[in-house]
């Protein structure tokens, strides 16, 4: 099993992890005429198949106690449980988030979801493992709650900007409790008793996430927060470029995720979870260059950009920091 001998390198997987989960949600903007709640299927089967490839190639080296297969044999079952349990919760703050950002756009969502889900998160995972220095960990998401704010208020500055509900907020506070939960139920099922390793944690993290979309997809399919129901028909009906890209989406997401998790074996779960949540701020640079979201933002929105880059960096190398 691979796991980082050097902070270095868990520092760059850590940024990586923030990476993909700010870009993975590139792939739907490719898609043409195929509604999230089906692409989400390809995405959740792609989140799946990428976590076995990681656990029997880099997960399975030395074939000693470590490897995947041999600790499946041996953990914990409550381990595996709750688990499992944190990718359901991750797949339903997901599809939450979708919605929120449908309903009040980016201006509110991003800062409120991802906000909460940072301090909850950090928190609870620093709970579960009191790994690093705190100060410098809580100053680290101060920053990073700055940050998120600013990003909200570039994305606000645009032209069209979306006026945000009471129904829209709630959606934005639930996503980001629930966002900030799964990471703690991961860091459980790694750190106690017989634990999961990395690997096996992302596994069992990505089938949790599978099989609650036999709940939670077909729930919003039916009753979907934002646009009409859809059915089944629409899923095969669509593009083989659609399938692709949702694949492609959960593959990238997946990356971030074994990337975070890894890294947090070695650095402790809250300082990971951090860093990884900077995913806003990547988001932010695929609208600039990319998808030049922000063609039409005058000097104030601009400003915005510019101090969310600094905060995020700030935070980075607070939270960096505070693992020495």
């Amino acid at each position: 099993m691979y796991i980082p001998q050097s902070f270095a390198i868990a520092l760059l997987m850590m940024i990586g992890s923030a990476m993909c989960w700010g870009s993975w949600a590139n792939t739907y903007k490719g898609v043409k005429n195929y509604r999230f709640e089906l692409f989400y299927w390809d995405y959740a089967a792609g989140i799946f198949l990428m976590a076995l490839l990681f656990a029997f190639t880099m997960g399975s080296t030395g074939h000693d106690a470590y490897s995947f297969v041999n600790n499946i044999h041996s953990a914990d079952t409550p381990n595996i449980v709750w688990t499992m349990v944190g990718g359901a919760i991750f797949n339903l703050a997901n599809l939450l988030l979708v919605a929120a950002i449908d309903m009040a756009g980016l201006a509110v969502a991003l800062p409120v979801s991802i906000g909460i889900a940072l301090v909850v998160g950090t928190l609870l995972s620093y709970i579960l493992q009191p790994k690093g220095n705190m100060l410098f960990l809580a100053s680290g998401v101060v920053c990073a709650l700055i940050a998120v704010t600013f990003d909200g208020k570039a994305f606000g500055s645009l032209a069209g900007g979306r006026t945000a509900t009471r129904k829209s907020i709630i959606i934005c506070i639930v996503s980001g409790v629930l966002m900030g939960l799964w990471n703690p139920f991961v860091a459980y099922g790694a750190t106690r008793g017989n634990a999961l390793t990395p690997y096996s944690s992302v596994v069992f993290l990505t089938l949790g996430a599978l099989l609650s979309c036999f709940i939670w997809n077909i729930y919003f399919m039916k009753k979907p927060l934002a646009g009409d129901p859809v059915n089944f028909s629409g899923l095969f009906s669509a593009p083989a470029s659609g399938h692709l890209l949702g694949l492609l989406g959960g593959a990238i997401w997946t990356t971030g995720t074994m990337f975070n998790v890894v890294a947090g074996k070695a650095t402790g779960f809250a300082i990971s979870y951090a860093i990884g949540q900077s995913a806003p701020m990547v988001g932010a640079l695929w609208g600039v260059f990319a998808w030049k979201e922000f063609a039409g933002a005058g000097a104030k929105g601009k400003a915005f950009l510019a101090l969310m880059f600094i905060f995020y960096c700030l935070a980075i190398l607070l939270i960096a920091h505070s693992n020495s």
